[in-house]
C-alpha cells in the first residue's frame, strides 16, 4: 500500500499537478506513518450506546419485581431528559444543510436519547396501557420524535430509527424467520402499504431535493424506499396472479434506482438494485415458462445454468467497475 501511494505521489509530482515542495511535503507527511482511528473509535461508541440501552432492558426484565415501576420509569426519564438537554445544548443551530456537533460522541448521546426515549414509550404501553387500544401512538410517538431528533441533530442513525418505526406503524415487520418462510409480507395490504411507503419516500426526498433541506440524507431514503418495494415486488412476483404487474413495476423501480445511484454516487445502491432486478427478472421469466407449460425446456435451461450465472457475474462486474469509473470522473 506504501508503494502505491509513493508511486501515486511520483505521477502527480511527474505531470506536474504538484510542485516540489508540495512533494516533499507529501513524502515527509507519509514518513510520519500516521493512521486515523476515527473508524473505530465510532464504532466503539455506537457499540456502547448499544449496550447500554441493551442492558438497560435487560435490567428491567430481570429485576422488575424488587425494582418497581415508578423507579425503573423515572431512572429511564431522567437519564433521556440529560441526554436530551446536553445535545439541545451543544447542538449547532439548525440548518437545511449539513451540520456538525464539535465533538462526535454527541450525535450518540443524540442516539442514546432516542433509543431510550422508544424504551420508555414502549415500557408505558406494556405495563399500563398507556394509550389504551390505540397502540399505534406507541409506534408513531418516538417515530415522530426520532424524525424532528434526526433533522434537528442531522443525525443519520436516528432518521433510520425513525424510518424503520414509521414502516412499524403500518404493519411492516420482518424477522428472521419470515425472510426464510417467504412471509415477508403476507397480505396484499402489506405488499401495497410496503411499495405505498416506498413511494412517499421517494417522493419526500425529491422535495427536499427541490427545497435544499438536509439533501445528504438521500442515500437513508432511498436505501429504504429501494428495499420496501423492491423486497415486496419479489414477493408477490412469487406468489400472486398478477406478477407481470409486480414485474413491470420492479423494472421500473430498478431502473429508477439504477439511474439515483449514478446521481448520489452511491455503490450500495447501484449493487442492491441490479441484484433485486436480477431476481425478479428470473423469477419472472421461470413463471412465465411454468404458466406456458414449457417443461421440455427445463432440461435445456439446466444445462445452460452455469453458462448463464458465470456470464450474469461477469457482466455484474464489469458493471461495477464502470460504474466506479464513472463516478470517479
Amino acid at each position: 500500500m506504501e508503494n502505491i501511494h509513493q508511486r501515486a505521489t511520483q505521477t502527480l509530482f511527474d505531470k506536474q499537478l504538484i510542485t516540489e515542495e508540495q512533494h516533499e511535503q507529501i513524502v515527509s507527511y507519509r514518513s510520519l506513518n500516521i493512521f486515523s482511528l476515527n473508524a473505530e473509535l465510532k464504532i466503539f461508541l455506537y457499540l456502547s450506546v448499544l449496550l447500554f440501552t441493551s442492558g438497560i432492558g435487560i435490567l428491567i426484565y430481570q429485576n422488575i419485581d424488587t425494582i418497581g415501576h415508578s423507579i425503573i420509569i423515572s431512572l429511564i426519564s431522567i437519564v433521556t431528559v440529560v441526554c436530551y438537554y446536553f445535545s439541545f445544548k451543544r447542538a449547532p443551530a439548525f440548518n437545511k444543510s449539513q451540520t456538525y456537533f464539535e465533538s462526535p460522541v454527541m450525535e450518540y448521546i443524540v442516539l442514546t436519547a432516542n433509543l431510550l426515549t422508544c424504551i420508555l414509550i414502549g415500557y408505558l404501553q406494556i405495563q399500563f396501557n398507556t394509550f389504551g387500544t390505540h397502540y399505534g401512538l406507541a409506534t408513531i410517538i418516538p417515530t415522530t420524535i426520532g424524525l424532528f431528533s434526526g433533522y434537528y441533530f442531522d443525525n443519520k442513525n436516528v432518521l433510520s430509527i425513525a424510518i424503520t418505526g414509521l414502516a412499524a406503524y403500518i404493519g411492516l415487520t420482518v424477522s428472521p424467520q419470515s425472510l426464510l418462510q417467504n412471509e415477508i409480507y403476507n397480505t396484499d395490504s402489506l405488499s401495497y402499504a410496503a411499495i405505498g411507503l416506498g413511494v412517499v419516500l421517494i417522493l419526500w426526498n425529491y422535495y427536499s431535493s427541490i427545497i435544499k433541506l438536509k439533501t445528504h440524507f438521500a442515500l437513508i431514503f432511498l436505501t429504504f424506499a429501494l428495499h420496501l418495494i423492491s423486497i415486496s415486488c419479489i414477493n408477490n412476483i412469487i406468489d400472486s396472479d398478477y406478477y407481470l404487474v409486480f414485474s413491470v413495476i420492479l423494472g421500473l423501480s430498478t431502473y429508477f434506482f439504477y439511474i439515483s445511484s449514478y446521481k448520489i454516487r452511491s455503490i450500495s445502491l447501484f449493487i442492491f438494485a441490479v441484484l433485486y432486478g436480477f431476481i425478479g427478472l428470473n423469477i419472472t421469466l421461470f413463471k412465465i415458462i411454468d404458466y406456458m407449460n414449457l417443461t421440455d425446456i427445463f432440461e435445456f435451461i439446466l444445462v445452460l445454468s452455469p453458462f448463464y450465472f458465470i456470464g450474469a457475474i461477469i457482466l455484474f462486474i464489469m458493471m461495477i467497475k464502470k460504474f466506479n469509473s464513472e463516478i470517479k470522473k
